[in-house]
């Protein structure tokens, strides 16, 4: 039987121990309540997780009764999460991915004999300090090894708090709540306008925007802080950005677009298109750039452990910053 919608007034005098829910909650509960969520029916949680209806329906009463409150409530469109529900669900993940993170850490100990960190990154980041840090720090201690990520800044802050990242090069202005990070200012950020080395306005002196408006651009996806900085440039140049038939967050399939297409215009950190003018593959439009891209940093979730690997490499990434 799914669990009928009560009401919630008083739930607080009925919310069991904390010594009471550890005691009764397995990993496997928490896994149900996911599915239930995801699949909005015990039904379908039921095929998901290869059990009984009347198996998830009295694996539900078990929950609710050792939690103490009802965390489903069933609608016309199915059974949806009470706010207790969603909270607890919401731990659920966080409970769930920090265990995968464990094995995964522990399984790659078990192999190497080592320690293991992970790390995220922005693309910008990664080309003007993280590269040369990771260098830097693997002479340094040959035996750890750093899992690396690169993503959207959204992206790495979900993965440090989810407890799968350790640490993120990025910013935090798109977090929704910031108390949870701790940031520590590493470096602002340059922006350039790339194309093709083959691009008919890359050998022009002195662009102006009214020129590179008319041409396709390679978009950051709209969310990102540098999309709203290139939108904020051009709208305080009077234009337009008319064409946009591609939207992505990756650096490389950017670079691989611009470099195979004779028309294709882009915004990139002025470090990671230097690699590419560096060898060719791209070239710096001569385009001046006025709106400032917010800076980035060192970026940790507020109360997670720190190693002793973690702390080295934190240093080396703090040294190329101020060399770089």
């Amino acid at each position: 039987m799914e669990s009928p919608e009560k009401p919630e007034q008083d739930v607080a005098q009925q919310l069991a121990s904390l010594h009471a829910m550890g005691g009764r909650l397995k990993f496997k509960q928490l896994k149900l309540l996911i599915a239930i969520e995801d699949m909005g029916s015990v039904h379908q949680a039921a095929v998901l997780l290869h059990m009984s209806q009347p198996g998830v329906s009295k694996a539900l009463r078990e929950i609710e009764e050792a939690i103490g409150v009802t965390l489903f409530a069933r609608t016309p469109q199915g059974l949806v999460p009470t706010d207790m529900g969603r909270c607890a669900i919401r731990y659920a993940r966080l409970m769930l991915s920090s265990l995968a993170h464990m094995h995964k850490e522990l399984l790659g100990m078990s192999r190497t004999s080592g320690v293991r960190i992970a790390v995220g990154t922005i693309a910008g980041a990664l080309a003007a300090v993280l590269a040369n840090a990771l260098i830097a720090f693997h002479r340094l201690h040959p035996d750890v090894t750093v899992e690396l990520q690169e993503g959207t800044s959204a992206d790495l802050l979900e993965g440090l708090q989810s407890g799968v990242l350790d640490l993120a090069l990025c910013r935090t202005s798109v977090a929704r709540r910031t108390d949870i990070f701790h940031f520590e200012w590493l470096r602002e950020e340059e922006v350039a306008v790339a194309v093709s080395p083959m691009h008919a306005l890359s050998r022009t002196p002195d662009v102006g925007w009214e020129q590179v408006a008319q041409y396709p651009w390679i978009l950051f996806p709209g969310h990102m802080p540098l999309r709203t900085l290139l939108e904020r440039e051009a709208a305080s140049n009077g234009v337009v950005l008319a064409f946009r038939p591609v939207e992505t967050s990756s650096t490389f399939a950017t670079a691989l677009l611009l470099n195979k297409s004779p028309d294709m215009v882009a915004l990139m950190s002025l470090e990671t298109l230097q690699f590419f003018e560096a060898r060719q593959t791209l070239a710096r439009l001569d385009l001046k750039v006025h709106a400032n891209a917010e800076p980035y940093g060192l970026v940790t979730r507020v109360g997670a452990p720190e190693s002793a690997a973690l702390t080295a490499l934190k240093a080396c990434i703090r040294r190329q910053a101020l060399s770089a």
